[in-house]
């Protein structure tokens, strides 16, 4: 199988550029994008909402997607059908060993393992007064370490064969803070932090990104929502199929670019 790094990687001249770009250019002619056809991509957390629009647009794009949930069955096998080709895997992210089992059997089904979407995570609002030790370790056990632990093991596996891409689900909340979700912007901010350290760690066959989500609706807007919206500047809140995009862009992306964070939330974090 050829690499999807090859371009960036042959023919290199001093400038790390291959041969035949211009280094002061913007623009390189003639270079083929990417598809997902057959990718075996990993969506953590696929089963409903924002992951099972994603799960649903990589499979449009022709990726072989491997669904992960922990206790949304009967959500997640209504969106492996709708998927057409999806796999379940069902683990417990805040424990390492189900980890392991996850990529282990995700890898013994397909073959490999070619891009993650990190995108399991957790929501909760509480006065930063009155947050537990168990309040903060609930946050953090899967919006941070199994973030983490979920990137290490899908990289172990990218480096060793093909490469591939990683692309880890950030928030509004981890760019911009939010008085009654201390633990929570902590926690995404982190993912921002561990995205750019890991980008560095993995490279060159491996691409780490992020994509920050703003306010993505599902249903009727609660009154913190809809605030929140009136204050985006195009006035509305975002869908998920918008985040799918720009979980498509870094998934098919070259590998000059990673580390970045692509804030998809109508302008809200630039107010």
């Amino acid at each position: 199988m050829r690499s999807r790094f090859t371009e960036t990687r042959r023919s290199k001249g001093r400038t790390g550029l291959p041969a035949d770009v211009d280094a002061g250019s913007t623009v390189q002619h003639n270079r083929e994008v990417p598809a997902l056809k057959d990718r075996v991509i990993l969506v953590t957390g696929g089963a409903k909402r924002i992951g099972r629009g994603i799960a649903l647009r990589l499979a449009r794009e022709g990726a072989r997607v491997a669904i992960h949930y922990h206790g949304s069955e009967a959500e997640a096998r209504a969106t492996a059908a709708e998927c057409g080709n999806a796999r379940l895997f069902q683990a417990n992210l805040e424990r390492v060993p189900e980890i392991e089992r996850l990529f282990a059997d995700v890898e013994s089904h397909f073959g490999r393992i070619d891009g993650l979407v990190n995108n399991a995570a957790r929501f909760t609002r509480i006065n930063p007064l009155q947050i537990t030790e168990a309040d903060w370790d609930f946050i953090h056990s899967v919006n941070l370490k199994a973030t983490f632990f979920c990137c290490q093991q899908a990289a172990r596996r990218m480096i060793a064969g093909e490469g591939g891409h990683i692309v880890n689900l950030s928030s509004l909340g981890g760019l911009r803070p939010w008085s009654q979700h201390a633990h929570y912007c902590a926690s995404k901010a982190g993912v921002i932090m561990l995205t750019r350290a890991l980008a560095k760690a993995f490279a060159p066959k491996v691409t780490v990104n992020s994509v920050a989500p703003g306010v993505i609706p599902f249903g009727e807007p609660d009154e913190r929502a809809k605030r929140l919206i009136a204050r985006t500047p195009v006035c509305r809140g975002g869908t998920a199929d918008e985040i799918a995009d720009a979980v498509l862009f870094f998934l098919t992306a070259s590998n000059f670019i990673t580390g970045q964070v692509l804030a998809v939330d109508g302008g809200l974090s630039q107010k």
